[in-house]
């Protein structure tokens, strides 16, 4: 059985126990959240397709970190300006283990 969630304007592909990382959400490591924007779920009574959203699905997940990637670093520049500036920036994520996909 897999879903097809979507979180942070992104979609992704679950099943029960793949680890998935996502955008930030709230909660603490250890606590259990609850995504119910479901696009997609096959299953036994086969594929389900929402329009947008499959009407009563919701997949389980618990959190397992909250953490930041890698830093990236941004650099402007405008030729023969004298116009340069340099910025970091590091994503906050948070990597789920998905526990269960629910259907009604």
């Amino acid at each position: 059985m897999y879903a097809i969630i979507e979180t942070g304007g992104k979609q992704y592909r679950v099943e029960t126990g793949t680890l998935v990382q996502v955008e930030s959400l709230p909660g603490e490591v250890g606590a259990t959240v609850e995504l119910d924007q479901v696009r997609l779920v096959h299953g036994e009574k086969g594929l389900e397709i929402g329009q947008p959203l499959v009407k009563g699905a919701s997949v389980k997940g618990e959190i397992i970190a909250q953490d930041r990637t890698r830093s990236i670093t941004i650099f402007k520049k405008q030729r023969r300006k004298n116009y340069r500036r340099t910025n970091g920036h590091r994503q906050g994520f948070t990597k789920l283990r998905i526990t269960g996909i629910e259907t009604v």
